[in-house]
């Protein structure tokens, strides 16, 4: 399918998955701005990042460990971030939080929940997508939006580690791989091995009968990732699958989940931001600034 995406080829990048290269295309600087300044906070379970945006363009980035402290997860990342972007705070005209910990977010002006995030930053990055899945440490979500970024359905999967991020590090400990490793481990395998244990506690035993049974380790691997990828997609069709299908958040860097979620999803490639993980503070940035214009 030829999909008509509004591109500016500089900033057009490819990742590999496997052997294929294929593109990430990054949406355009809006022809004429919103013209303010304004920052999203994303104060996750993990990690809390900070994305400052300038008419409309991403000019400044940061993330820092959330830990127990979110109030001062959520300071040290603005600061990161407002440093990055050569900015002073008193210049930021909005703030919009999100994440699990929005409540500690006292700079923000309005609070966006995390559907609505990841929707509006599918509009951002990708204007013409309609299905937007978002893979975190603690939990997985995914809408379906229209031409307006604006929410249609959504699902989420809040219950189970085993749709998310965590499931894949409980798996790298078991298997005493890198987590880094573990992603291009996995494509290196053809075979196929189920796994059936639909939590990720009863997973990890499963995975350590795999070790004893002396199944190889990116063999064990590629099951791992074709596991969490089909509890991904299963949510993703209670809301309906485009063609277009974007992913965002820190998974979406694992070239063995991207690579399982394109076959689960029957897909040649699914669309990317250069850094997923910063996507809801996107959307938390461009929602402050359309209630501010």
């Amino acid at each position: 399918m030829t999909s008509s995406w509004r591109v500016r080829t500089e900033e057009t990048q490819s990742v590999s998955v496997g052997k294929t290269t294929r593109p990430i295309q990054i949406r355009p600087r809006p022809e004429g701005g919103l013209h303010m300044i304004t920052a999203g906070i994303d104060c996750g379970a993990k990690n809390t990042k900070t994305v400052i945006l300038k008419d409309g363009k991403i000019i400044g980035r940061g993330s820092v460990l959330t830990g127990f402290d979110q109030a001062q997860a959520v300071k040290e990342s603005l600061e990161m971030a407002l440093k990055n972007a050569g900015v002073k705070q008193d210049q930021i005209e909005r703030v919009g939080g999100t994440g699990s910990g929005a409540k500690s977010i006292k700079e923000a002006d309005v609070t966006v929940n995390n559907i609505k995030a990841i929707a509006a930053a599918a509009n951002y990055f990708f204007p013409n997508s309609r299905t937007v899945a978002d893979v975190g440490a603690e939990e997985a979500r995914a809408a379906k939006v229209n031409e307006k970024g604006n929410v249609v359905d959504f699902a989420i999967n809040d219950k189970c580690a085993a749709g998310a991020g965590a499931f894949i590090e409980a798996m790298s400990r078991a298997l005493e791989t890198p987590l880094e490793e573990l992603g291009p481990l996995a494509l290196s395998s053809s075979n196929a091995i189920q796994l059936n244990a639909q939590c990720a506690i009863f997973a990890e035993s499963e995975v350590v009968g795999l070790i004893h049974a002396k199944i190889a380790k990116k063999d064990i691997s590629k099951a791992i990732h074709d596991a969490i990828a089909s509890r991904i997609v299963s949510m993703i069709r209670r809301i309906g699958v485009h063609p277009d299908v974007v992913l965002f958040g820190g998974v979406a860097h694992n070239p063995g989940f991207v690579g399982a979620l394109q076959r689960e999803l029957g897909l040649e490639k699914v669309y990317i931001p250069e850094l997923p993980e910063y996507a809801a503070a996107t959307g938390a940035a461009a929602v402050a600034a359309q209630n501010g214009r």
